[in-house]
């Protein structure tokens, strides 16, 4: 699949494996990440494509856009519903 601009992708490896990002920019082998809690979108990440996994989401936004709105769109990958009986 193809990576795009506003595509959710999940980290694979380093301090944020596992947490999901949306792709800023794409250059060289590299994609600029953020999440808009750890990753702000002033200071995005920079990681190589190989250590993320692509998802079919696709957010389409605005250029301003800003951080707050970029954990709520991210908020359900970053923190899935846990079944009742795991929160007692």
């Amino acid at each position: 699949m193809e990576l795009s601009r506003g595509q959710i992708v999940k980290s694979l490896s380093g301090r944020d494996k596992d947490r999901y990002f949306v792709i800023l920019d794409i250059e060289d082998g590299y994609v600029w990440l953020a999440d808009g809690k750890v990753r702000k979108l002033e200071h995005p990440k920079r990681k190589k494509t190989k250590h993320i996994q692509i998802t079919k989401t696709v957010i389409h936004f605005q250029p301003n856009l800003t951080d707050k709105q970029l954990r709520k769109m991210l908020h359900a990958y970053n923190y899935p519903e846990q079944p009742a009986a795991a929160r007692r």
